[in-house]
């Protein structure tokens, strides 16, 4: 039996985002964001087209270009967690830190049972080196709300090193690698929490943002 064909879109727009969202999805940004531009500048009311090119621009690196278009997609979609979120991380990514961790608790107001935006926070207040048992809370409170990710565990064992709790940081790691065995970032931080590791940077600074940016978020 042949799955049913997809209807491609007919709309200009939708037919560019989609072209851009497949070049995202290949690991493309770069043909992502330059399909995106024409896109948006015919039709810059297009809150999907923003919000995919605020995601192409993290992943480049261009945190003032991502947090320019999510704020567009914030203006046009003021109820949705995802531009908030994304926006978070452009500003953490900024060192405007206060302002990530407003935008991501925003984003948690808005849908509270969604773990993304939890673990988003946690990310956020990690990233400023403050109130770590309030990390420690949001990388929890995403794991309650979603125990088989491998990566919410993760951040919960972070932010658990970061307070101090080696054992219980070394747990979640164990349960983090558990679910996904090939994790090199979260091998690499258990084989620290081990003393089979050292990181590079001295004792004062092993919480900074360089060791908490990821790929995935």
């Amino acid at each position: 039996m042949t799955s049913p064909t997809v209807p491609l879109p007919t709309d200009p727009t939708e037919l560019g985002i989609a072209r851009a969202a497949a070049y995202f999805e290949r690991f493309e940004p770069e043909k992502a964001a330059s399909t995106l531009e024409p896109v948006l500048s015919a039709d810059p009311r297009s809150a999907a087209g923003w919000l995919l090119l605020a995601r192409v621009r993290l992943t480049l690196d261009q945190s003032e270009a991502a947090l320019d278009a999510a704020n567009r997609a914030i203006e046009l979609l003021p109820e949705d967690p995802r531009p908030l979120a994304t926006a978070s991380r452009a500003l953490t990514m900024m060192g405007r830190h206060d302002e990530a961790i407003t935008m991501a608790y925003r984003a948690v107001i808005t849908e509270p049972e969604n773990p993304f935006w939890h673990d988003r926070v946690a990310w956020a207040l990690l990233a400023a080196d403050r109130h770590l048992a309030d990390a420690e809370q949001a990388a929890r409170t995403a794991v309650g709300l979603d125990p088989n990710e491998a990566h919410y565990y993760f951040t919960h064992g972070v932010a658990l090193d970061a307070l101090g709790h080696i054992d219980q940081a070394r747990q979640a790691l164990l349960i983090s690698l558990r679910l996904e065995p090939e994790n090199p970032v979260a091998q690499h931080r258990l084989a620290t929490l081990d003393g089979s590791a050292r990181d590079d940077a001295p004792a004062e600074k092993k919480r900074g943002w360089s060791l908490f940016k990821r790929k995935k978020d």
